[in-house]
């Protein structure tokens, strides 16, 4: 793909048949487009309509067993009747308090932690070290000893979440922060900076799209946690709905559980890639 550019060079030519001389503008230059180019309007939703659409045509050709996939117009009538019934709404109002708490008390220990570590050497020393042999472990690899320690109840399950999402956040902001150029920190030396200076024109804005990917990955990550979580040892949920589907050989209730996941975690990764875009608006980066 290439783009026409102005010409910015010019030529001056003198004619054998005139004293006069001409200036004569060089023609166009054309160069190669390196970058993904311009962005196409709501095109992170045309991925998703396209296997809707795919997903449609398969049922009503019966190409799709229902049998194995439940067809998009049971789903929808599923979904009807449950929020009818009051259950969905139940059952959603309990997973996002638990993906809530676990992603808010996650975020601000990884943050926490990234901090501690990230500025101070003593921090680094005593922090980073069982925070990277957490980041070895999983969560879930956790939950034998997590249950014995507090059960199968609420504090449980938001533990697990929040463990995960305190990691995520402390690599990615962690990583930020030690990534910032020195020759920032001397010119705030040079420049007689506070300490409260350096934090609010050094330290933040470098270690800001550390932190916004950490809170993308975390928030994803605090959904996965909670599919698994709310299959093991719940009686309430979307993951609960779905086990008891699962008895009962009903896959367009599993299909609702699904589609609820799904768009929460579309939409909360949207949310905050529109905060993160505002918020760094000073960046020029290939996606601006």
């Amino acid at each position: 793909m290439t783009d026409t550019y102005p010409a910015t060079v010019a030529r001056t030519v003198s004619s054998p048949h005139s004293p006069t001389t001409v200036t004569v503008a060089a023609p166009p230059v054309r160069r190669r487009r390196l970058g993904p180019g311009r962005p196409i309007p709501y095109g992170r939703a045309i991925g998703p309509v396209l296997l809707l659409a795919v997903w449609v045509l398969a049922s009503a050709t019966a190409v799709l067993d229902p049998r194995i996939l439940s067809a998009p117009w049971t789903v929808v009538a599923t979904a009807a009747d449950l929020i009818e019934s009051g259950k969905l709404q139940d059952s959603v109002a309990t997973s996002l308090q638990r993906a809530a708490l676990g992603f808010l008390f996650g975020a601000v220990a990884g943050v926490t932690l990234a901090v501690a570590a990230g500025l101070s050497r003593i921090g680094e020393a005593v922090i980073d070290g069982p925070v990277q042999i957490k980041r070895a472990i999983p969560s879930l690899g956790l939950i034998p000893l997590l249950i014995l320690w507090l059960g199968i109840g609420e504090t449980f399950k938001i533990v697990v979440i929040a463990l995960g999402v305190a990691v995520t956040m402390y690599v990615q902001t962690h990583a930020a922060l030690t990534g910032i150029d020195s020759r920032f920190v001397e010119l705030a030396q040079v420049q007689g900076y506070s300490r409260w200076q350096f934090l609010r024109h050094v330290v933040v804005p470098g270690a800001l799209p550390g932190f916004f990917i950490g809170l993308r990955l975390g928030v994803t990550g605090s959904w996965l946690s909670l599919i698994v979580l709310e299959q093991i040892n719940a009686t309430s949920g979307i993951g609960y709905l779905m086990y008891q589907a699962q008895n009962y050989a009903q896959t367009e209730i599993i299909v609702v559980g699904l589609a609820v996941y799904g768009l929460f975690g579309f939409f909360s990764d949207a949310a905050l890639r529109l905060t993160e875009r505002r918020v760094l608006s000073w960046r020029r980066t290939l996606t601006s």
